[in-house]
């Protein structure tokens, strides 16, 4: 029984193979194609060697959602909406992510004011319908945006995740004028209250729906061709899968889907370990990602920001209300570009290099240098055995982008030119993940870090020891860690209704109705994708907060224990008793799962495979400068094997550098683990 997952980055797709018998597996990663993604999936499963034709199953996370909404490559899209509100979705929620900024830019909604539409209409905060929809005045409207080129309508009206029935005769209405028209109202893609917040999701949605439903079904067409025959699944922001048809129908549920995934590998592997509590970090050729996992299990919030303009500062992008495993994602990455600014100082992404060009070590025409180059000018990087050796990099080409672009405008010698990018990028890095471990709560200082991804082995000691944890763990084939998750990933989907009631005037049927309903919703889903009724598993939570807060806290739903739940939750965030204050519940969740998968792999070292390939020169500013530096074999490393930093272990996909005076160990799930000094 094979099963395959594959991940798509902004550098590199990845891939593994697993055989769910004997836990062989196999490895592969290859660069990106951007012109058409699904042909680097082409070829990963090809140069895997692995028959296609016996794939059970293949998960696959990607970064299209994202890439269109931010690249705003997405379809033309009109937004209908109550009569008087269609500038909410500009307005937002009026709040400055800089007080101090005069000239702050504000997020540009992906709908412009001239195909934003006001529908007379209006449902009331309870529910109940004052005005029936104009259902002749929708149909006049949507005829007129077909013949001008529309091809999406996102219908977003005032109450709606009270009472949806406006909403649902707008859209028999539009699709009986314009039968080719996309259409995704809001209470279906996310019936919760926050008018701004759900309008974005739903314009977010029918935006990238044309160009998810081209990408999936020209890749299914593609993995058909190759015999192909098993089940197609994608991975959900939340850390579940879904099929091609639940995807498609709410694509604004991929947005964070390969990252997702690593989160859900660091999961996994830290409790196999024996480390339930830890920050994980991916570092890719684009981005780094950070997310806490807390007994095993990644935190999910319920709203995300994609798009931010300005430093990918909180409040600066688009709000999408859905389930995503939380984490904090920014531009720092291999092919991350290092320049010096207007003001001569240096500066590090967030934008990169991707794939085409690339590095300038990679010689396919990239002229700006960027945290690879720069890895590879410090030694970290072997030139010869790049991706283990397929790739080969142009050391003396970097060394002269780094010497023009960067160390001469600076008076710098190219080796600290080299150096200042690469601290620079860990630093912004460490910042980042303090921010997050500390604002969940925890002390990063307990808390040991996982490194993985084709970067993060790379950076994570220099990372991990700015943010003051005590060690590191880098997994084997860490270089493709990511594609991991996927394959521990259930069936899953999350269910959202909104009743704001107060905790001592809870109506107990009505609330074990609306849970049923999303239940039974959620059963017919998994069902559907062939998961049998009693493997399923379901999970209630409910939003509380104090009353007249703004945000909420998500609690496990339990009759008798909600009041003592919040207080825990509560104190566990913020360290201290909440005030006396009345406490509300604003939204109720359901999330149903299939059995979560279980991988065993089958690791071993390579019997003759020598521990030490030499050594060469890296710099290390604790010796100051350059030093000859171990270079060891991770495939010879067996587990108990003992050594002390500094060090550089490399794998086809990935290196790790280590520090002066770092003790490390390979335990008994074959994982580096290094003791930060």
């Amino acid at each position: 029984m094979l099963r395959a997952g594959v991940d798509i980055g902004g550098t590199f797709t990845d891939l593994i193979v697993v055989d769910g018998e004997t836990g062989a597996f196999t490895i592969g990663k290859t660069l990106t194609t951007p012109g058409d993604p699904s042909l680097a999936i082409e070829t990963a499963l090809v140069e895997s060697g692995q028959p296609v034709g016996a794939l059970r199953d293949l998960v696959h996370g990607t970064t299209l959602v994202t890439n269109a909404l931010i690249e705003r490559k997405g379809d033309l899209t009109a937004l209908m909406t109550t009569e008087g509100f269609r500038d909410a979705v500009e307005i937002g929620r009026e709040n400055r992510y800089d007080l101090y900024d005069l000239g702050i830019e504000l997020p540009v909604p992906l709908v412009p004011r001239y195909l934003r539409f006001g529908v007379p209409e209006r449902t009331l905060a309870d529910g109940a319908v004052l005005h029936i929809v104009d259902v002749a005045f929708v149909e006049k409207l949507a005829r007129e945006l077909a013949e001008h080129g529309i091809v999406a309508i996102a219908v977003t009206f005032l109450n709606s995740f009270a009472h949806a029935a406006n909403e649902r005769a707008a859209r028999e209405a539009i699709l009986r004028a314009a039968p080719g028209m996309r259409v995704s109202i809001s209470s279906e893609v996310s019936p919760t209250i926050r008018e701004f917040e759900r309008t974005s999701t739903t314009i977010a949605n029918v935006y990238v729906q044309a160009r998810v439903e081209r990408y999936l079904r020209d890749l299914e067409a593609r993995l058909e061709r190759m015999e192909f025959g098993g089940n197609f699944l994608l991975m959900l922001s939340s850390g579940g899968v879904a099929t091609a048809a639940t995807a498609i129908a709410f694509p604004i549920r991929l947005l964070e889907s390969g990252p997702a995934a690593g989160a859900l590998a660091a999961a996994t592997y830290g409790m196999a370990s024996g480390h339930p509590d830890l920050v994980s970090f991916d570092m890719g050729g684009t981005t780094a990602k950070f997310c806490v996992i807390d007994d095993g299990k990644p935190l999910i919030a319920h709203e995300f920001e994609f798009d931010r303009i300005y430093r990918f500062r909180k409040g600066s992008g688009l709000p999408a209300t859905i389930p995503v495993i939380e984490m904090v994602e920014i531009g720092a990455g291999g092919g991350s570009i290092a320049r010096v600014n207007t003001l001569g100082l240096l500066k590090v992404g967030p934008d990169s290099a991707g794939a085409d060009p690339g590095p300038v070590c990679y010689g396919r025409g990239g002229t700006e240098p960027t945290v690879t180059d720069a890895d590879l000018v410090l030694g970290y990087l072997d030139p010869a055995f790049f991706l283990g050796g397929r790739m080969g990099l142009e050391l003396e080409a970097t060394k002269t982008a780094m010497e023009e672009r960067v160390a001469r405008p600076l008076g710098l010698s190219v080796a600290e030119a080299a150096w200042g990018i690469h601290q620079i990028v860990n630093e912004t890095m460490a910042s980042a993940a303090r921010a997050h471990v500390l604002e969940r709560g925890k002390d990063p200082s307990t808390l040991p870090m996982f490194a993985f991804g084709g970067a993060g082995p790379v950076h994570g000691y220099r990372v991990a020891q700015a943010l003051g944890s005590p060690r590191m763990i880098v997994p084997l084939g860490a270089g493709i860690m990511s594609t991991l998750g996927f394959l521990t990933a259930p069936t899953a989907f999350d269910f959202v209704r909104p009743w704001r009631v107060a905790l001592d005037r809870i109506d107990w049927t009505r609330a074990e109705e609306i849970l049923g309903q999303m239940e039974g919703e959620g059963r017919a889903l998994l069902a559907a994708s062939g998961v049998a009724d009693d493997a399923m598993t379901v999970e209630r939570t409910v939003d509380m907060r104090y009353v007249g807060q703004g945000h909420e806290i998500a609690v496990g739903y339990s009759e008798d224990g909600l009041a003592e739940g919040f207080d825990r939750a509560y104190r566990q965030l913020y360290g201290r008793p909440g005030p006396p204050v009345p406490v509300e519940i604003l939204n109720w969740r359901v999330t149903v799962s299939g059995p979560k998968p279980e991988i065993r792999l089958r690791i071993e070292s390579v019997a003759d495979a020598v521990v030490e390939k030499g050594t060469r020169q890296a710099y290390l500013p604790e010796l100051d400068g350059y030093a000859e530096v171990p270079v060891l074999n991770r495939y010879g490393l067996k587990r108990g094997y003992r050594f002390s930093g500094p060090a550089i272990v490399e794998e086809r996909e990935s290196t790790t550098v280590i520090g002066p005076g770092a003790e490390c160990w390979i335990d008994e799930k074959w994982n580096l683990v290094v003791e930060i000094r």
